[in-house]
């Protein structure tokens, strides 16, 4: 806080300084600081002149009011402005870069925010890849406004990253999700001095879909969500798909309906957040029917999905939105048939040979001759594994993509455990093995087992 006589100084300057552009006929001079939580944001000069009479006690009393309250006013205007401004920074600093182009589909991811910063929230998108070549889909939109939805949708979008790491199905993720939003509000309601109350994030919205280019199906999950408006190409007319939405987060006990859709080569996604249908006067039935248009559109007329999410935001948001909204569309690909190589053995010690004979003719076919002794090794291992630990039948399955991956299915749940072995151990070095022949590797439960995959990098020319 500045001193009495430092306040002098600046007021004296400010007083020389004013007198240079005050007119002749000013006679009298009332100067008023602006000061506000320790703080001067300025001043006020009145002046008078010859007709009428000088200040008194009682104006530079009545003027010092006015000048604090105004100084009050304007403290919280620029406080105003710096929270919008922080929480517009935070929030876009969470979300992902906008255009994601991976094997599996073409993505671009819109952000808008709130023209106020009682309108900004914890609105965000992601594109996850995922291993096998499959890509994960986020939106979601988390409870309450400010700094404070923005920290906590970093908290979310964090967990979902991490989550889908671990090759969770939709519902069981959303699952975990749930669970950690309940385990969030409880401990923030516990907080010694907190003005927050209990479930500062419960109602948190959420869709989470994975779509699978080998297979073109997109397994979606919804936690109190809108689905996305799926186009297909040669059917007439996009719509919402056909998935039931389950409970907000935070909620509990109720489970996620997840649904399998079979997809087409060039098919649009286009996931919203609901505030982007609410918003405006025209609407949700006539802005969901533009929302359709513009995604019918994009199919027909083989748009980008970056061109066709600012179409799309230019027709439905024409003015700054009351809450901040998020827009991601996704055009779906389908891997080819001749990029992949699928084969199903016995619960056959000999089958290990065979397993390598049809590995290193495929990769002859692939013109991948480099990659053949380290592909030769990594099947044999893990359908040795397979073949021991679990039974059959025993998947083995080869993807061409921008990685060459190496997959191997067995119906046990049992998840590998990569550990060293010591001198001793007769077995225990598989695993490390191929983790050092691999770039990457990890495995994911299945519908009837469980599914091993490695990724190695093609060779450069």
């Amino acid at each position: 806080m500045p001193d009495l006589s430092e306040l002098r100084v600046a007021l004296a300057d400010e007083i020389e300084g004013r007198r240079q552009v005050l007119p002749d006929a000013a006679k009298s001079l009332l100067l008023m600081p602006l000061r506000a939580r320790g703080l001067v944001l300025g001043a006020v000069v009145l002046w008078r002149g010859d007709d009428r009479p000088r200040f008194d006690q009682s104006d530079a009393e009545l003027g010092a009011q006015i000048g604090s309250r105004a100084a009050i006013s304007l403290d919280n205007a620029r406080r105003y402005a710096r929270e919008h401004r922080t929480a517009e920074a935070l929030q876009r600093s969470l979300l992902p870069q906008a255009v994601v182009r991976v094997s599996a589909a073409d993505t671009a991811g819109s952000y808008v925010p709130a023209g106020s910063t009682t309108g900004i929230g914890g609105t965000w998108f992601d594109v996850i890849p995922l291993s096998s070549c499959r890509v994960a889909f986020v939106v979601g939109d988390v409870a309450g406004h400010g700094v404070e939805a923005a920290a906590a949708m970093g908290r979310l979008r964090t967990a979902v990253q991490t989550l889908s790491d671990m090759d969770l199905p939709p519902e069981e993720l959303l699952t975990h999700l749930d669970d950690l939003v309940i385990r969030l509000s409880a401990a923030e309601a516990t907080v010694p001095g907190s003005n927050r109350g209990p479930g500062t994030v419960l109602g948190s919205a959420c869709v989470y879909a994975v779509y699978d280019p080998v297979t073109a199906v997109c397994t979606i999950a919804s936690a109190g969500h809108p689905p996305p408006v799926l186009s297909v190409p040669g059917q007439p007319g996009a719509d919402f798909a056909a998935v039931r939405p389950g409970p907000p987060l935070g909620v509990g006990g109720l489970p996620f309906e997840p649904r399998e859709l079979a997809m087409e080569p060039g098919a649009m996604l286009a996931f919203c957040t609901g505030k982007l249908l609410a918003h405006g006067e025209d609407g949700t039935d006539r802005r969901l029917r533009q929302l359709r248009e513009q995604v019918d559109a994009a199919v027909e007329e083989d748009r980008s999905p970056a061109e066709t999410g600012r179409i799309v935001l230019r027709h439905l948001l024409p003015e700054a939105p009351d809450h901040d909204v998020a827009l991601l569309m996704a055009r779906l690909h389908v891997l080819p048939p001749e990029s992949t190589a699928t084969w199903e053995l016995p619960a056959d010690p000999e089958a290990v040979g065979r397993a390598r004979e049809m590995v290193t003719a495929q990769l002859s076919a692939w013109q991948l001759p480099d990659l053949t002794f380290t592909t030769e090794l990594i099947a044999s291992e893990l359908v040795t594994n397979s073949i021991r630990y679990a039974g059959g039948p025993v998947g083995l399955r080869l993807i061409k993509d921008r990685v060459l991956i190496c997959e191997v299915s067995d119906p046990s749940q049992t998840q590998p455990r990569l550990r060293r072995a010591r001198l001793t151990d007769e077995g225990g070095r598989g695993l490390f093995l191929i983790a050092q022949l691999s770039q990457r590797w990890g495995s994911r439960y299945t519908h009837h087992g469980k599914t091993i995959w490695t990724e190695q990098p093609l060779p450069t020319d």
